[in-house]
C-alpha cells in the first residue's frame, strides 16, 4: 500500500475482486486526484531507485524493475481514462485537463533521464552476452528503442524543447476530445413532428423519443450523432430536408467558430507534432510514427492508399450515376448530395438484392447477437464459455459483466460490454482494458468493449443495423486479443502491438458474422424466433461487395487526410483547415463531392485525440493481413477448434512479445498477399 495515499482510497491497494476488477462501487470522483498524486510520486521514487542503483545494470534490476514499477499509477490511470471515454462528467474532464500535462512530463522525466538511459543502453550493447530468452531479448530491444524514440540521446536543449512540446500536445489532445463531445451533444438533431421520421422503423422512432426524453424534451425526437461523417439514420430517413439537417450537423462538429471549435486546436497539434519530429530527426510526424510500425516508411503506407484510390473512386463514380437516376425519380431535376447516398444506396440494394437494413434489423437483437453470435463463434473456435456476473460492481448500470472460461474450464478473465450511447460517452466503438494480462505480475485480463447503440424504451428490444453487428464482432476480436494474451511482461500484453497490426485480429473476427453456422445461431426474428430466411442469407452474401466504392473511398479520403496533416514539416504554416483539407483530397485524387471523408479534420478523433495519428492507414494495411487470413481459414475448414487454436497460439497469445510480421509469417507460412483484399473490395477487376 502506498504510504502517501489514505488507506480508505480504493486505489491504495490492488483490488480484491475477481481478476482485479476495479471496485467501481467504492470509487468516487474525489478519489482520482489524490491517487494520481500518490501514484506519480511513488512511480518517480521507484524510477529514481532504478536510475541511482549503485550496482551494475542487470536485466532484472533495470528492465524488469521498470516493468514492475508504477502499479498504483497504472491502477488509477486505467480506470480514469476508461471513464473519461465512456462515462465522463465535468469533474473528470477538469481533472483530465489538469493531469494530462503532468503525465506527459512524468513520462518525459523517465525517458529523458540520462542515468536510466545509460543503464538501458549499456545492457543493449552487450545484449548478446546476457543469455536472455526470446521474449526478454525482445523486451530489451523495445525498451532501448522507446528511449531513443523519446529523445534520450539528444542534447539537453533539444530534450527541454521535447518536454515543452509533449506537455502542450497532451493538453491540446484533451481539449480536442472535450470540444468534440460537447459539440456532438449540442448538434444532436431535434425533431418536433413524428411525421418527419418517415422511413424509420418503429423501434428507431421509439429510441429517438427516448433520447429526447432523457434530455427533458418530452414530445420531441432526438437524433444523436455517431462519430463518422455518414450517420446510420441517413439510410432510412425519407424526408430529404431532415437528411440534410442531420448530415450538416455531422460535418459541422468542431467547425462552427464557437467555444467548441477545433480548428485552431488541430492546426496547433499538427504544427507541434511536425516540430517534435524535426527535433527527433525526422522530416515529419508521419515518418516518425511509421518508422516504428510494420509499414516501416510513410511512403509504403501512402503507396498502398494511392494504389487503391483510383479503382475505389471509379467504382464510387459509377455507383453515383445509378443513385442519381433513382433520386430523379423522386425529385426531378435534383442533384445527388452526400445526404442522399445512403438512402438511395439502400434502395438500390433492396431492388437489386432484395435486402436492406429495415428487413434485417428484426433478426439482429443485441442480446442474441452477443450471446448466440459473438460468444458462440468464440466457443466454436476456441472453446470459450461465458457466465454473466450480476454480483460484480460496474461503472454504469448499462454495463454487463461476463466471466470468461477457457476450453478446459479454467478461468480466463472478465469481459465487460458497454453497448449503449449516452451523452457522457464519446462516439465510435472501441476496446480497452482495466487489467492487462502478465505472468510477471500474476494478472489476468479485464477487458471492455464500447459501442454506441441507441437505447430503446424500457422493455423494447434493441435491434441492430448490419454495420452495428459487424462492429460487435470487430470489437470482440480486440477483446480476444487481450483475453488470450499469454506473455510474461505487461508491456507486451494483448493489443500492445504495432498500430498497423492491432486491427488485424479484430478484422479477422468479423468473418464469423456471416459464417453460416454462426449466422443461423443468432439471426432470428426477435418476435417469432424464426431464423433469417435462406433467401435473405443468400442475398446478403451476394450483396457483400455492393457499396464498396463508397466505403473504400470515404475511408481512403480520411486516411490520406491523416497523412497530409502529419506530412507537413516544421516550416509549414497551416491555418485554414477547410482549404488544407480540400487541397489534400484533390491532390490524392479522392475529392468527390458526394463522398466526403469518413472523418473531417475537426472531428477526426482517431488522429487528434486518439492513438492513430499518422496511423489511420492501419485499417487497410491490417486488412491485407486479414483478408489473406480469412482465405486461410476458408481453405482449411473454417469454424473449427483446430483452426482457432492455431490462430490463438501463433498470433493472439503472442501480444507484442515478438516481431508482429514474424508472427504472421509463422501462422500463414509466407508473407501476406494483397489479392484477397482486392477481391473482397471489388477492386481486382477495376
Amino acid at each position: 500500500m502506498s504510504t502517501q495515499l489514505s488507506p480508505d482510497n480504493p486505489f491504495a491497494r490492488p483490488s480484491d475482486l475477481p481478476y482485479g476488477l476495479p471496485p467501481f462501487d467504492r470509487i468516487g470522483e474525489e478519489h482520482f486526484a489524490p491517487a494520481f498524486e500518490a501514484g506519480l510520486a511513488e512511480h518517480a521514487a521507484e524510477i529514481e531507485a532504478i536510475a541511482a542503483n549503485p550496482e551494475p545494470a542487470t536485466f532484472d534490476n533495470t528492465i524488469v524493475a521498470l516493468e514492475t514499477s508504477g502499479r498504483l499509477l497504472s491502477r488509477v490511470s486505467s480506470v480514469f481514462f476508461n471513464l473519461t471515454s465512456s462515462d465522463t462528467n465535468p469533474v473528470l474532464q477538469d481533472l483530465q485537463a489538469e493531469i494530462a500535462p503532468k503525465l506527459a512530463a512524468h513520462h518525459d522525466a523517465i525517458h529523458l533521464d540520462p542515468r536510466l538511459y545509460g543503464r538501458v543502453r549499456e545492457l543493449y550493447e552487450r545484449r548478446e552476452s546476457l543469455g536472455l530468452d526470446a521474449e526478454s531479448a525482445w523486451l530489451l530491444q523495445r525498451v532501448h528503442t522507446d528511449f531513443q524514440r523519446a529523445g534520450a540521446g539528444l542534447p539537453e536543449a533539444d530534450q527541454a524543447r521535447l518536454r515543452a512540446l509533449n506537455g502542450e500536445l497532451s493538453t491540446l489532445s484533451t481539449r480536442f476530445q472535450e470540444n468534440l463531445l460537447r459539440d456532438t451533444n449540442d448538434l444532436a438533431v431535434v425533431v418536433d413532428d413524428e411525421s418527419e421520421l418517415a422511413g424509420l422503423s418503429a423501434d428507431a422512432v421509439a429510441a429517438a423519443r427516448e433520447a429526447a426524453n432523457s434530455r427533458g424534451l418530452e414530445g420531441k425526437y432526438l437524433l444523436s450523432l455517431n462519430l463518422p461523417t455518414s450517420q446510420p439514420l441517413l439510410a432510412s430517413l425519407a424526408n430529404r430536408a431532415l437528411r440534410e439537417r442531420l448530415f450538416r450537423a455531422s460535418v459541422s462538429r468542431g467547425n462552427r467558430g464557437n467555444d467548441n471549435d477545433n480548428g485552431e486546436v488541430l492546426t496547433r497539434i499538427a504544427a507541434l507534432r511536425a516540430e517534435r519530429a524535426a527535433v527527433l530527426g525526422y522530416p515529419h510526424h508521419a515518418a516518425y510514427v511509421i518508422s516504428d510500425q510494420t509499414a516501416a516508411t510513410s511512403e509504403a503506407a501512402v503507396g498502398l492508399l494511392e494504389r487503391l484510390a483510383p479503382a475505389a473512386v471509379a467504382n464510387a463514380k459509377r455507383d453515383a450515376e445509378e443513385l442519381q437516376r433513382y433520386l430523379e425519380q423522386d425529385v426531378p431535376g435534383a442533384t445527388l448530395e452526400p445526404w442522399d447516398w445512403a438512402f438511395y444506396g439502400e434502395r438500390v440494394r433492396k431492388a437489386r438484392y432484395d435486402v436492406d437494413d429495415a428487413t434485417l434489423r428484426p433478426y439482429f437483437e443485441l442480446d442474441r447477437v452477443v450471446r448466440d453470435g459473438v460468444f458462440f463463434a468464440a466457443h466454436k473456435l476456441y472453446g470459450l464459455t461465458f457466465t454473466e456476473r450480476h454480483d460484480l460492481p460496474k461503472y454504469s448500470p448499462e454495463v454487463r459483466v461476463f466471466e470468461v472460461f477457457d476450453a478446459d474450464g479454467s478461468p480466463l478473465g472478465l469481459f465487460l460490454g458497454d453497448y449503449y450511447t449516452r451523452d457522457s460517452k464519446r462516439g465510435g466503438a472501441w476496446m480497452n482494458t482495466f487489467v492487462d494480462q502478465s505472468d510477471l505480475l500474476g494478472e489476468r485480463p479485464v477487458v471492455v468493449n464500447n459501442l454506441n447503440i441507441s437505447r430503446p424504451p424500457e422493455g423494447e428490444p434493441t435491434l441492430l443495423t448490419f454495420d452495428e453487428v459487424v462492429t460487435a464482432f470487430h470489437e470482440f476480436g480486440h477483446a480476444l486479443h487481450a483475453l488470450f494474451s499469454a506473455v510474461r511482461y505487461p508491456s507486451f500484453s494483448g493489443t500492445n502491438v504495432p498500430r498497423d497490426f492491432v486491427e488485424y485480429p479484430s478484422q479477422v473476427n468479423e468473418m464469423w458474422m456471416l459464417w453460416p453456422e454462426v449466422l443461423a445461431n443468432y439471426a432470428k426474428h426477435h418476435e417469432t424466433g424464426e431464423p433469417l430466411p435462406e433467401r435473405l442469407v443468400a442475398k446478403l452474401q451476394e450483396s457483400a461487395q455492393y457499396g464498396q466504392g463508397y466505403s473504400t473511398t470515404e475511408y481512403l479520403a480520411a486516411a490520406l487526410l491523416d497523412q497530409a496533416w502529419h506530412g507537413i514539416s516544421k516550416d509549414d504554416d497551416v491555418r485554414d483547415v477547410a482549404a488544407f483539407e480540400a487541397a489534400a483530397l484533390e491532390k490524392a485524387g479522392v475529392a468527390l463531392r458526394v463522398v466526403p471523408p469518413r472523418y473531417k479534420s475537426t472531428y477526426f478523433a482517431h488522429v487528434f485525440s486518439g492513438g492513430y495519428s499518422a496511423g489511420y492507414y492501419s485499417y487497410i494495411w491490417s486488412e491485407v493481413l486479414d483478408a489473406d487470413t480469412v482465405e486461410w481459414f476458408t481453405e482449411n475448414g473454417g469454424l473449427t477448434r483446430a483452426n482457432g487454436d492455431r490462430f490463438r497460439k501463433e498470433l493472439l497469445s503472442k501480444g507484442g512479445s515478438e516481431d508482429a510480421m514474424r508472427a504472421f509469417r509463422t501462422f500463414r507460412g509466407r508473407d501476406p498477399e494483397i489479392t484477397p483484399l482486392l477481391k473482397r473490395r471489388g477492386l481486382d477487376n477495376a
